[in-house]
């Protein structure tokens, strides 16, 4: 057989083990199946290549280097050095990839990306809440119960929050940017050289109609697009009734106005984020949605990289380890190919929640097709079947980004879909890959 048959045959090798990426997109969109059977399928094709990568990487890789002259100990440290290195390369990249939007494709990966958002926006609102003129004088007891009941509020700039007259409906603290206090004789907000306050990060206003019930006694104009957060009068009225601490700072920030003086260095911000942590526990569903909508939106590289880059290193070692027709990866090719099925369903799902459209999806999963065939003859080519130390390197290198592709998406997404019963699967995919590998060496 030539080079060039060798090449093609490897060619359609990558294509029909990633030809069932399609096939689980479409379930995904289209098939009303249970989560539960996609979960097991996914856990049979994570043991099945956890015995390939056993046995026909680390194993063979070790016994080819023996019969170079290595002794046990060499030959482990070579195999297990280009099996670490690609599973950081693989989870570098990944991480780099889902921060772009590219965690949009899995749910756990999807829940890891939101949770670690959450705590960053949570960070940030910590560290603002604990230079506000109001929020610094909480003791750090109160602020955990405080921050479920604070929502965000944009304005862009020259945007009127509220006008001189209107009713109080809330309180509100500056995140981001600043907003000007204009005086009654200004209510229609177009006088210049009217604004007798401008508010920045940290200052709370609104609070001195929320206490009195009076209308609000002057405009609010936005200087430049601005974020603020807000505490629904609702919210406040029950909180000053029910918390004399927080009422007392609100007094005392109502009857003493001076703003410009604040302390931007207020204690205790470190006790404040350990308290804050408990809302970390949990997503809301709005939270998830909005989320899910930001992460999805224009990440559709990052996604197509990041389905390339969770099928590059399989198609690579088929390619490499391919010299005749008898002598296939079957092991490897049956994980990928059962693992494509459940992964591909599970992400055309997320990304319908994320507001892709079917055709994209399917155009977003076709780039596996592609880099399927693509990596099968660049391991053929480039890698080959050879002894060589390069060679017996890359292919361990690419099992270790399998190995790690294995452990960051396909075993968490088989048990956040089917929970503890995918052990059982997982562990007969383990025996079936070695049947297999045991079938062939005994020949």
């Amino acid at each position: 057989m030539n080079d060039f048959h060798q090449l093609a045959i490897v060619a359609l090798l990558g294509l029909a083990t990633t030809a069932s990426s399609l096939l689980g997109a479409a379930i995904g969109l289209y098939v009303p199946i249970s989560k539960r059977p996609l979960a097991c399928l996914l856990a049979f094709a994570a043991g099945a290549l956890i015995s390939a990568l056993a046995i026909e990487l680390a194993y063979e890789g070790a016994l080819s280097l023996h019969h170079q002259g290595y002794d046990a100990r060499a030959a482990w440290a070579f195999v297990s050095t280009g099996f670490a290195v690609g599973a950081v390369i693989y989870y570098s990249a990944s991480l780099f990839l889902e921060r772009r939007g590219a965690a949009v494709r899995y749910g756990t990966q999807f829940r890891e990306y939101a949770l670690t958002r959450k705590q960053q926006d949570i960070d940030a609102r910590i560290k603002l809440l604990a230079t506000s003129d109001l929020m610094r004088h909480l003791p750090a007891e109160q602020i955990e119960r405080l921050l479920s009941c604070i929502h965000d509020r944009h304005l862009k700039k020259g945007e009127i929050l509220f006008r001189a007259g209107d009713p109080g409906d809330a309180l509100y603290i500056v995140g981001r940017g600043k907003v000007e206090v204009l005086s009654d004789g200004s209510r229609d907000a177009q006088i210049p050289g009217d604004a007798i306050a401008v508010l920045g990060a940290g200052h709370a206003f609104g609070e001195m109609s929320l206490l009195s019930g009076d209308p609000r006694s002057a405009t609010i104009r936005a200087v430049e697009d601005t974020d603020l957060l807000k505490i629904d009068k609702s919210v406040f009225d029950r909180l000053i009734a029910t918390d004399s601490q927080l009422a007392d700072a609100v007094k005392r920030v109502s009857h003493r106005r001076a703003i410009d003086n604040l302390s931007a260095g207020a204690t205790g911000a470190a006790q404040w984020a350990k308290i804050a942590s408990g809302s970390l526990d949990h997503l809301t569903r709005h939270e998830t949605g909005k989320m899910l909508t930001e992460a999805g939106d224009g990440a559709g590289m990052a996604i197509v990289l990041g389905n390339i880059l969770d099928t590059i290193p399989g198609c690579l070692v088929i390619g490499a380890k391919f010299t005749a027709l008898g002598n296939l990866s079957l092991t490897l090719m049956l994980g990928m190919f059962l693992g494509g099925i459940p992964e591909a369903a599970a992400s055309a799902s997320m990304l319908t929640k994320a507001g892709y459209r079917p055709a994209a999806i399917f155009g977003l999963w076709s780039t596996v097709l592609v880099a399927g065939v693509v990596a099968a003859v660049a391991g053929k080519a480039l890698i080959g079947s050879s002894d060589a130390l390069a060679a017996i390197f890359a292919q361990a290198l690419a099992g270790g980004a399998v190995l790690a592709l294995v452990a960051h998406a396909m075993i968490p997404v088989a048990l956040e879909e089917g929970g503890s019963l995918v052990v059982l699967p997982t562990v007969a995919g383990f025996l079936f890959a070695l049947y297999l590998a045991l079938s062939e060496s005994f020949v």
